[in-house]
């Protein structure tokens, strides 16, 4: 296998492992799940979207800042995707930040259902750029 080849499996894994994430937010939502753990999913499918994006331009990143930094730079200012997914992005991230790390509060489902479907958009525009 040559590199192109293993690099194309791994882009494949990451998006495989978005859409189980997503499929993972649905499940609690629809179980009545906790808001705090639906935000906590959807954001890792947008992650897991976005380490697949920066395989696919050779980079590769171990802090979330850093990848939705990248992400920003290689594909928003570049036009490649639009602004509203880096929108979604900060907002799901901030969410997840505050919720899984701050506990100032619990979040509200509102909150947890707006994730989920922003999740879903931002891995569809993901999966539609790569041509998953």
């Amino acid at each position: 296998m040559n590199r192109e080849e293993a690099i194309s499996i791994l882009i494949r894994r990451r998006i495989t492992q978005a859409e189980s994430t997503l499929q993972d937010a649905r499940c609690l939502l629809s179980g009545n799940g906790s808001p705090q753990s639906i935000i906590n999913r959807s954001y890792y499918a947008m992650f897991y979207s976005i380490l697949a994006l920066m395989l696919k331009i050779g980079k590769s990143f171990s802090r979330h800042s850093g990848a939705i930094s990248a992400f920003d730079r290689e594909f928003i200012r570049t036009g490649m995707l639009p602004d509203s997914l880096s929108a979604d992005l900060h907002w799901i991230f901030e969410l997840r930040q505050e919720h899984d790390y701050k506990i100032i509060s619990d979040p509200a489902m509102e909150d947890a259902n707006l994730a989920a479907d922003k999740a879903e958009r931002f891995v569809a525009a993901v999966k539609g750029y790569l041509r998953c």
